[in-house]
């Protein structure tokens, strides 16, 4: 069982609240400053937001979002709370008037308890920050969730990016410093990389200080750069093996208190092109967790026994 091996969020949510809190994802149709021509207009080389977007790019009505998630979350279980997840682009990125006002909408539903907003390092000014503060300091969860993907300016470079180590790092402590948990978000498998980025990646980060984590495989989605990049052979996927792998890795070397909000990531089959088995969860979830159980590891245990009890 993952919970045993890994401190997940959904665990930490539970535990805290003294039952199951559900995500629900949103999409309220901000775009990103590496597409809109700020910074670029391409975008990553990996970035087609349909791969995770709920609702693809013509959103429906927030109001319409929450009350679909609602309805999907009770056909599943019991569970009567939830946070609302503002997921797809770039979250942060609009005057903080409008953020307010969608943050609001949704805050304003029955049962919700707080918010997650998925952004980038460079898109979180003060003024957003002090916004999210202040939720914080009316009792309401807010978790902002960073993409950094990788520490390495170089690969951070090669994928577009369009931000460096230094952006995240200003936004981390910033956060921090206002009390508000960050959530990190980290790619496995990114063109130029192996096991070793990915190690110091996470020590970086953990170096820098998170309260949360999640992990994704790189995979090859539909009408972007690397879809055309693996097409040519200038691109090899990981193989499933090969993702546990470093998944246990960094899993071994993350200090308990640290949460995992995420331990892979999928992509809708109808935009998948590779690594196939990106396309379902559960299998990979449950293979990290063998290869823990394999190893008799658990999250914390390559720290000298710190964080893993």
């Amino acid at each position: 069982m993952l919970t045993d091996r890994v401190h997940t969020f959904g665990q930490w949510l539970k535990r805290k609240h003294g039952e199951r809190v559900h995500k629900i994802a949103l999409d309220a149709g901000f775009t990103c400053p590496n597409r809109d021509g700020v910074k670029g207009t391409g975008g990553c080389t990996f970035c087609n937001n349909a791969s995770f977007s709920p609702n693809g790019r013509r959103p429906a009505p927030l109001r319409e979002q929450l009350d679909s998630g609602r309805r999907g979350i009770a056909r599943r279980t019991r569970a009567s709370k939830y946070l609302a997840y503002f997921q797809a682009y770039t979250n942060t990125y609009a005057d903080v008037g409008e953020l307010k006002r969608q943050y609001d909408e949704a805050l304003a539903m029955d049962g919700m308890i707080g918010l997650a907003v998925g952004t980038r390092p460079d898109c979180v000014p003060d003024a957003v920050l002090d916004l999210l503060a202040d939720y914080r300091q009316q009792g309401l969860e807010v978790i902002l969730e960073l993409g950094l993907q990788s520490a390495f300016d170089d690969t951070l470079d090669r994928v577009n990016r369009g931000h460096g180590l230094k952006e995240y790092i200003h936004a981390c402590l910033a956060a921090r410093r206002r009390g508000i948990p960050v959530c990190t978000h980290l790619i496995v498998g990114l063109p130029g990389e192996d096991v070793w980025h990915c190690k110091e990646t996470l020590n970086i980060v953990l170096d820098i200080g998170t309260d949360g984590l999640k992990l994704h495989p790189l995979h090859v989605v539909k009408h972007t750069l690397l879809a055309h990049q693996w097409r040519r052979g200038q691109y090899a996927p990981l193989s499933r093996e090969e993702y546990v792998g470093i998944a246990a890795d960094l899993i071994e070397r993350t200090p308990w208190d640290v949460v995992y909000h995420r331990v892979t990531g999928t992509a809708p089959t109808e935009l998948l092109l590779a690594p196939s088995w990106c396309d379902q969860k559960w299998p990979v979830v449950n293979a990290v967790v063998a290869e823990l159980e394999r190893r008799g590891t658990r999250q914390g245990s390559a720290l000298n026994g710190i964080g893993a009890s």
